[in-house]
């Protein structure tokens, strides 16, 4: 069984808000954030991403190549129990009446100087849920980058923020040292040994090489960093079946957030949460490489310890398809309250 000696909302939460057009504190997300990733739920406007190391007023969006973008009144605060937006009634972040996900994570806010490798990095790092995020300049050469996780990362998601046309670049502990994938892209996984210089993380580093999209000279990066943790989080792959009965991967928890990829061939990224309408096999879709609004469809159970796929879509279930997920806890199988998980 996985126990975990606290409760998976100190560290992750998914909040649904309305917008207002004006001054707006979301409240109620139980921490203080220091990312937090928003999408408008009914309208085609880009998922946008904020967090504490690069600052509130500035945005990244998943869906896109763009370059870091400056917003004078969107995002305005990280809080005590959320974050404030701010009166520019933008339609990715607080229009009148809009319905909005934003899913939530704790890292440790502003963060510090990580001179763990050959190029010091700026780390923000919560070693007991196991995220950091990391930004750096790159050197355009072999280099390492430390990443303040005491243990080696699952799940590494890179963005330089000064290049006007570069991917996203991911990186999953099912892939070898010279493998990626884009998060903006419906492409299938891709490799270059100038990624991560065909060199596996360490407990300690990263490597880059001279890639521009995660090492271009001069210009910054950022990197949100996921090592598993028992109870909480869990990242890897499975192989579909390609039946309506379909396989059941187990994290050891109930999933509060479920992101997913075919790597064998292109297809949507694909990310639900336990907050958003839906019920099993029905789960409201959202996608991070795409401005799409949401979508319902029959597609998982999510259940006390995994989540098992419910469809023969080749998006998530093609028989001998390759995906890669990342999963956050709602709650474990036995955690800190001693109250068992049951399934949705």
């Amino acid at each position: 069984m996985a126990y975990i000696s606290f409760q998976p909302s100190d560290y992750f939460n998914t909040k649904l808000y309305t917008g207002n057009g004006s001054t707006n504190a979301i409240t109620s997300v139980g921490f203080e954030p220091s990312w937090t990733w928003i999408k408008n739920r009914g309208d085609t406007h880009a998922h946008v991403l904020v967090d504490a190391v690069r600052g509130v007023t500035k945005e990244l969006r998943s869906s896109g190549t763009n370059a870091e973008i400056t917003t004078s009144n969107s995002f305005t605060s990280f809080d005590s129990d959320g974050f404030t937006l701010g009166a520019d009634s933008t339609d990715s972040y607080n229009k009148n009446t809009n319905n909005y996900v934003s899913w939530n994570w704790l890292a440790n806010g502003a963060g510090s100087s990580n001179t763990d490798g050959s190029i010091t990095s700026t780390v923000s790092a919560n070693t007991t849920a196991g995220f950091s995020i990391v930004k750096w300049t790159g050197t355009g050469a072999s280099a390492t980058v430390g990443h303040g996780l005491g243990v080696t990362p699952d799940m590494i998601i890179c963005k330089n923020l000064d290049g006007t046309a570069e991917d996203w670049v991911v990186w999953n502990n099912s892939f070898s040292a010279s493998q990626f994938i884009r998060l903006n892209t419906t492409a299938s996984v891709a490799t270059s040994t100038g990624m991560w210089d065909n060199t596996l993380p360490t407990s300690s580093v990263f490597s880059l090489k001279n890639e521009e999209k995660n090492n271009n000279t001069g210009q910054d990066i950022i990197s949100y960093c996921f090592a598993e943790k028992k109870g909480f989080s869990k990242f890897g792959s499975y192989t579909g079946n390609g039946n309506a009965d379909g396989t059941f991967i187990y994290t050891g928890f109930k999933p509060a957030l479920l992101i997913r990829k075919r790597t064998d061939a292109t297809n949507d990224w694909y990310i639900n949460d336990n907050k958003r309408a839906g019920y099993n096999p029905q789960n409201d879709y959202l996608f991070p490489n795409s401005t799409q609004a949401e979508s319902a469809l029959q597609r998982f159970d999510l259940l006390s310890n995994g989540f098992k796929i419910r469809t023969t879509d080749g998006g998530d279930n093609a028989s001998g398809g390759t995906y890669i997920y990342m999963a956050f806890s709602e709650e474990s199988i036995v955690s800190s309250n001693g109250v068992p998980a049951t399934a949705r």
